[in-house]
């Protein structure tokens, strides 16, 4: 067994432990194998392969189409309750820059954000659930594909992912590399913030670079909507509220062509809020600003504002009560419940607009970043993400104590 860098308690843990090693093999193996967004195949393939092995009750397939849900029924189902895990499958669209034996074998694919330990901790929480089944009530195992910007938790709520399993809560945790090993981050409120594109397609009037007075100059007023845009968050938002405008993009002319002004010129960018009041506002005042510089410049703009992701918005109560669990793993020191939220988005949040839930930052350290091409899921950390799944199915759905003798 692999020596840990952090202290954990609880019978779950202690006996998670005990696997680790087939926990870091398989999440070894997901990594060198990654697909993207609603092309899991192998993935999927490997998880209802270790569900079955684990002894789950239900294995169901082709959930949000690549997406595996797994049903275990506690020792007693008195309660009738029923809680939810969430674990994402997908990689990303990037090249590998390490060296290790499990590295990447496949170009331009990459598991870049971590997502194959989030499927490793979801099985390992399976396997421990599965031998003990120490809860009352039933725990639904949800292994979702293509969280990388395609909607992934959507697609299988819109595939009756809660008709047909209508848990009363729903959680999800994501590896923290800001973070270290053996700690937990979560809030109360706000985790991720919506994630929103705006694409902006200036018309004026092109022609020749050494006589501008005869054109509309696109490339003039792209680049003042550029800067305009920056004022929407300093003079329209409120100084205690939060968003980001961003323009990543900008598309304009040949650049072979020196002496060539365009007509036409494009913008893409993106959007970030917690609070919806907030994202109507900005998306109002982008397209108001961005027609008003248009026009003054007798050009004319038009603005596509597309909400691809909601903010990640954890429910009060679920999140004391995650808090309360990691606590008992890691005690009271090892947890922040004041967790800064990210302008970064994640597709759990279409699944807590469904029902009250909670998403955790699970700390593993590491010198590389999420979405770098150096980044690697810190092992070390598997059986105590496994652990604290298990553990929010234990606690939330208690066993009645026996009676006395």
């Amino acid at each position: 067994m692999q020596a840990l860098r952090y202290r954990a308690s609880g019978r779950a843990f202690a006996e998670i432990a005990q696997f680790h090693p087939d926990l870091t093999a398989l999440r070894r193996d997901l990594h060198a194998h990654p697909e993207l967004g609603f092309e899991e195949a192998y993935t999927s393939a490997r998880v209802r392969e270790s569900l079955r092995v684990c002894g789950v009750d239900e294995v169901h397939e082709g959930i949000g189409r690549t997406g595996v849900v797994a049903v275990i029924r506690g020792q007693s189902h008195a309660s009738g309750a029923m809680v939810g895990l969430r674990a994402d499958m997908d990689a990303l669209p990037m090249t590998e820059h390490n060296d290790f034996a499990w590295k990447s074998c496949k170009g331009g694919m990459m598991h870049g954000c971590g997502h194959d330990g989030h499927v490793a901790m979801l099985l390992g929480a399976a396997r421990y659930l599965a031998a003990t089944r120490r809860f009352d009530g039933t725990a639904v195992l949800i292994f979702q594909p293509g969280e990388e910007g395609f909607g992934g938790a959507r697609v299988m709520i819109e595939d009756g992912l809660f008709e047909r399993f209508p848990v009363r809560a729903v959680y999800a945790m994501h590896n923290w590399p800001a973070m270290a090993p053996g700690t937990v981050g979560i809030n109360d409120g706000a985790m991720m913030a919506s994630a929103d594109r705006i694409t902006i397609e200036v018309t004026g009037k092109g022609g020749h670079g050494a006589h501008p007075y005869q054109t509309v100059d696109v490339v003039l007023v792209a680049s003042t909507i550029v800067t305009a845009l920056q004022s929407i968050v300093s003079r329209n938002v409120r100084a205690m509220d939060s968003a980001v405008v961003s323009i990543c993009a900008v598309r304009a002319g040949d650049l072979g062509a020196f002496s060539v002004l365009p007509g036409q010129a494009t913008l893409v960018g993106t959007v970030r809020t917690f609070d919806p009041a907030v994202q109507d506002l900005m998306q109002r005042r982008i397209q108001e600003l961005c027609g008003a510089v248009a026009l003054g410049f007798g050009a004319t703009a038009t603005v596509r504002y597309e909400r691809i992701y909601p903010a990640t918005i954890n429910t009060p109560q679920e999140a004391h009560f995650a808090g309360d669990v990691a606590e008992s793993l890691v005690g009271a020191q090892n947890v922040v419940r004041n967790l800064e939220p990210s302008m970064g988005a994640e597709d759990f949040s279409f699944m807590l607009q469904h029902k009250p839930g909670a998403y955790l930052r699970l700390g593993q350290g590491g010198a590389a970043a999420l979405h770098s091409g150096r980044y690697d899921f810190n092992d070390e950390v598997l059986p105590l993400g496994a652990a604290l799944h298990a553990s929010l199915v234990e606690q939330a759905m208690p066993l009645a104590p026996p009676p006395l003798g």
